[in-house]
């Protein structure tokens, strides 16, 4: 596991945690007692250095191989998903994943930007940078589920839409200009969650949503610190510090009224333990999207427009 640079000194503490518990094994001693004040420094460590974590450190976390992937969620929190494949224009995106699951017994469509957990699969997932085909199989999906009255629910993992040649030949800005069109007047309710990574028009592709939550480490921002400080300062080895003038953390965007709610992740982040996260993320869908069902059509697009029109204000 890697280990991030504010988390060396916990990391020493747990591999001499480690090392005494092997001792107590191996020569049968009686170490109870000073693991167990090791474990609660550790826990306070962890507890203060999680609690103080600058913008750079979350985008450090955001950006964790080990963190947890789209498919990691779906596989914990719907039963019976069944995807689906292609946009019936083009071919197939392995960088979004999507198709019909249940949800506390209720048929919902899910749309998803997945990462890989190694490079092999990164490779195959394109690092989670979706091509044009992606966002209109997404968009292909949303029509589907307002046809069937499916509630859609959004995962959003991405460090942006894929720039390459052929996407933009095939039309990328287009296809993320449709979907933020749609989506703005989709006739069934949306939740987007953005798990990890929230990048540029490629995250709000998928964002657009009746509720927008954050999970405690996860960033959303119209680009990477590295590409802000490439422009903005003209020194890309500024991205530490454009990542805190950004404001590109949960805590900062709830306070914008960008995002409506931060779901909370297990001490040391979500790859800690995936488990509690899925269920922290399960406990607030059953509350939301039961409430949102129960919100007549119109009154929900009423909503979801002023929700985004509002979004922002003019400084004299």
């Amino acid at each position: 596991m890697v280990t991030l640079p504010f988390e060396k000194h916990m990391y020493e503490l747990k591999s001499k945690i480690d090392e005494l518990k092997s001792l107590a094994t191996d020569q049968n001693m009686d170490l109870e007692k000073e693991i167990r004040q090791m474990e609660v420094k550790l826990y306070n460590m962890q507890k203060e250095a999680y609690k103080n974590l600058t913008a750079w450190d979350k985008v450090s976390i955001a950006r964790l191989v080990e963190r947890p992937t789209a498919l990691d969620y779906i596989n914990r929190i719907f039963d019976c998903f069944m995807e689906l494949h292609g946009d019936r224009y083009y071919g197939d995106d392995s960088a979004i994943v999507g198709g019909i699951a249940k949800f506390n017994g209720i048929p919902v469509t899910v749309i998803a930007q997945q990462k890989g957990n190694n490079t092999k699969e990164n490779i195959k997932r394109n690092f989670g940078m979706p091509n044009p085909e992606g966002y209109r199989k997404a968009l292909r999906l949303m029509k589907q589920a307002e046809k069937f009255n499916r509630p859609v629910i959004c995962i959003v993992d991405t460090p942006g839409a894929y720039c390459g040649l052929g996407a933009e030949e095939r039309g990328q800005g287009e296809a993320i200009a449709r979907n933020l069109m749609e989506m703005s007047n989709l006739k069934t309710p949306i939740i987007s969650v953005v798990i990890g990574e929230g990048g540029s028009g490629g995250a709000l592709a998928m964002a657009v949503a009746d509720e927008v939550w954050m999970l405690e480490h996860a960033i959303y921002s119209i680009l990477s610190p590295e590409g802000f400080a490439s422009i903005l300062f003209k020194d890309a080895s500024r991205a530490k510090e454009a990542a805190n003038t950004m404001k590109i953390t949960a805590q900062d965007l709830i306070n914008f009224g960008i995002i409506d709610r931060i779901i909370k992740e297990p001490l040391g982040g979500a790859h800690t333990n995936v488990d509690e996260a899925a269920a922290n993320i399960k406990r607030n869908l059953v509350e939301s999207i039961d409430r949102l069902r129960r919100e007549p059509i119109e009154a929900l697009l009423t909503q979801r427009y002023y929700k985004f029109r509002k979004i922002g204000k003019v400084v004299e």
